[in-house]
């Protein structure tokens, strides 16, 4: 009989899916272990793999839909059973996913983008915004036509019927953009006396006071920008109610201190210079991550959760450092946070090595559940951004987050030999801990910060 496949619980809050990518199609062939999906979780995009052999009889679940766990996603038939007679079969797929609708009747916050073509329009729930629909025809002549007024006197002077235009503005209004495009020509760009910036037909406004100026604004080699309402992934979704979470019910609140890293900077430059050969380079987020997870021992409170059951403070044996990695556009965007196992047990070659590993798998492919978990101290670091200072918001159930700088050039006055004052410049890096003050107090956070400068203006000792 049909082999069944329905969306997976991947995660212990996870109550609905999205499938990303299929990487089959129907009529395919798959085995046991075969990959068939990218499935996008509220924490992660995992691979789905097939439990049983067949062939794809029907995909029941569009690439961008939203399907809540338990529901029928994919139909395989087995050897001997005909794959037409098992996809005209099928019942138990509900009649908006045969239609290709890309939005679950189960979703009420949010909506998901199908990549596949659907032959009806979503509807997207109430609470939402509502973007313009694109009608594949041209508007008959009884019907409104919504355009701004620069639009309609363009398309006066260059006779062009405004029924046969497809708007591309808000609820399908057309712009100067749309008529210009119709007519193959910008020759508009070159009319100071009419340039106006995107979307200022809607706003009635001109484009940066350029009357007032006498110039007007070049957008040549510029992307345009336009009014547009983007649907939340599951994932971001759960990154925007956890941290509010986070930060309206964790009582936050900041210490910051700076460390001088010329010492660690000459190491570092000494020992990649010595680990070339092997392909490895330290980079400054090694050593920070090592330099955390040790002082943990002399300030094990930094290492610990609050538990509310209790309520209570949860010490943690272990020191799993949690590192934020930037994920792409092209992956929803956002932050995740991969889990460095042992941090405090774990030399700067391996940090190194595994921080790489899943940065590159978040970016590429997508971290899995256990990538993530059990962090029990998190860093943020926007230093390669060229970030000078920033605060960052706690990563529950963590009692503290690290967001730290790059490091700055700047000058410093020291003693030389002869204990005379003399200018130098050094580098300075700024670290900012944002606390859980249930279980952190400020004294505490004070030394433990004061313990990792430490160890990071003496690198040496983060070698043994």
């Amino acid at each position: 009989m049909p082999i069944t496949v329905t969306m997976p619980r991947l995660s212990d809050t996870m109550e609905q899916g999205t499938v990303v990518k299929w990487h089959v199609k129907e009529g395919d062939t798959v085995n046991q272990g075969d990959m068939i999906a990218d499935i996008e979780t509220d924490k992660a995009t995992m691979e789905l793999e097939a439990f049983d052999s067949g062939t794809v009889a029907k995909l029941a679940a569009a690439e961008g839909e939203r399907v809540p766990v338990g529901e029928t996603i994919m139909v395989i038939a087995e050897e001997g059973e005909s794959v037409e007679a098992v996809a005209a079969s099928v019942s138990t797929v509900p009649a908006r996913r045969a239609a290709g609708s890309s939005i679950p009747e189960q979703t009420t916050t949010s909506t998901a983008v199908a990549t596949s073509a659907s032959p009806t329009p979503p509807t997207p729930p109430a609470d939402m915004p509502i973007a313009p629909v694109l009608p594949d025809t041209p508007r008959s002549n009884s019907t409104r036509v919504i355009a701004s007024p620069l639009a309609r006197k363009v398309a006066a002077e260059r006779g062009i019927d405004l029924t046969t235009i497809r708007g591309t503005g808000p609820g399908g209004r057309i712009t100067r953009k749309d008529v210009e495009a119709a007519s193959g020509t910008a020759a508009l760009r070159a009319a100071p006396e009419t340039r106006t910036d995107l979307g200022s037909e809607n706003r009635g406004t001109r484009d940066l006071g350029s009357e007032n100026r006498g110039t007007h604004s070049e957008s040549r080699g510029t992307r345009d920008l336009v009014d547009k309402s983007v649907p939340l992934s599951g994932m971001r979704e759960t990154i925007a109610r956890r941290l509010v979470q986070s930060k309206t019910t964790i009582p936050h609140y900041q210490v910051t201190v700076s460390a001088r890293l010329d010492a660690l900077l000459e190491l570092r430059g000494q020992l990649n210079a010595q680990l070339e050969p092997q392909g490895i380079k330290l980079s400054v987020n090694d050593f920070l991550v090592r330099a955390c997870a040790l002082a943990m021992h002399q300030h094990p409170f930094i290492n610990s959760s609050w538990n509310p059951k209790g309520p209570s403070i949860d010490l943690h044996g272990d020191v799993n450092i949690g590192v934020a990695v930037a994920l792409p556009p092209e992956r929803g965007g956002g932050l995740v946070v991969a889990t460095l196992r042992n941090a405090d047990r774990t030399g700067l070659r391996q940090i190194s090595a595994e921080t790489k590993r899943l940065a590159k798998k978040a970016r590429e492919k997508g971290l899995s559940v256990e990538d993530m978990a059990d962090s029990t101290f998190t860093i943020s670091n926007l230093g390669m951004f060229g970030v000078d200072h920033f605060t960052a918001i706690i990563n529950p159930p963590n009692a503290a987050i690290l967001a730290v700088g790059r490091a700055v050039e700047k000058p410093f006055i020291e003693k030389d030999d002869e204990g005379e004052p003399v200018l130098v410049i050094g580098h300075e890096m700024s670290m900012t801990m944002s606390s859980d003050h249930r279980v952190i107090d400020g004294a505490m956070a004070a030394a433990y910060l004061n313990s990792v400068k430490e160890l990071l203006e003496n690198p040496a000792t983060l070698l043994v």
